[in-house]
């Protein structure tokens, strides 16, 4: 019997996203439901839930394990609401950054904290930590057939109206030497800083990132609320073999399928 479209979309790996805010982002795999840098917990809009930009645990899908990421402890990236979901889902599993151990206030069940360059399997999810060129680690997840690196504060800081040309130097070798460290990873999704603040070298580390790793989609984020950013990059990349997918708002939801990618918006 000739295979059915329905058939051909069970066996591809697959994955809904949802820009939350800043470097927030929820990912829902066939088995999972993946939170990564979580650190507004107010919605866009009334309501609330994903499409707000909002995590509410008790709203997902029983059936699927929930694992929440925190690449470094600095506010922009973390939330102690989080620890608040395992009223709702206590078979939740956190992934910390060490930096966050500190700032932890209670006992959290079912938490890894993680220095980089290390690797875990939580279940049936493997967990890499690679470095980060501000504080903390960034993460590479195998999940459901699918490969997601989020990273945390890894860039190119390129400071350059108030670094001295060393620091300049310096800066930029020690986020190339970090992205080498990953040459040969393959990468679905890379959710990576775009950064406004570095103004016309807004674009070095995640064209640098590109260059090197060719991932098959490339998410935008530490942006803020400048969306503008995240078309002006997408603009900058066209013709590479990576999507870049422009951002416009909390709570955009978009589709990935693995070979054959699309937004939805």
């Amino acid at each position: 019997m000739k295979k059915g479209v329905s058939d051909r979309i069970i066996d591809v790996p697959q994955a809904s996203i949802w820009y939350l805010h800043h470097s927030g982002f929820a990912v829902e795999t066939a088995g999972h439901f993946l939170v990564f840098d979580y650190s507004c917990d107010k919605p866009e809009g009334e309501g609330r839930g994903l499409e707000n930009g909002v995590v509410t645990p008790c709203l997902l899908d029983k059936d699927k394990k929930i694992l929440v990421f925190v690449s470094h402890g600095h506010g922009d990236h973390f939330s102690h609401v989080i620890f608040d979901w395992q009223k709702d889902r206590p078979d939740i599993a956190y992934v910390l950054s060490s930096d966050v151990k500190p700032k932890v206030r209670q006992n959290v069940p079912n938490s890894y904290f993680v220095l980089p360059y290390q690797q875990l399997r939580i279940d049936d999810v493997t967990v890499k930590t690679y470095g980060s060129t501000d504080i903390g680690v960034s993460f590479l997840v195998e999940v459901d057939g699918l490969k997601i690196f989020h990273a945390g504060d890894l860039n190119c800081w390129y400071w350059y109206y108030e670094s001295t040309p060393e620091e300049l130097k310096q800066d930029r070798e020690s986020f190339e030497r970090e992205i080498q460290k990953m040459a040969g990873e393959q990468m679905d999704i890379a959710f990576f800083p775009v950064d406004p603040r570095l103004k016309e070298y807004y674009h070095m580390g995640g064209e640098h990132f590109i260059n090197r790793l060719r991932p098959d989609i490339f998410v935008p984020m530490h942006f803020w609320e400048q969306y503008d950013i995240t078309r002006k990059f997408a603009e900058r990349m066209e013709g590479l073999s990576t999507r870049v997918v422009s951002l416009y708002h909390r709570g955009q939801k978009f589709i990935y399928e693995k070979g054959e990618r699309k937004n939805e918006i």
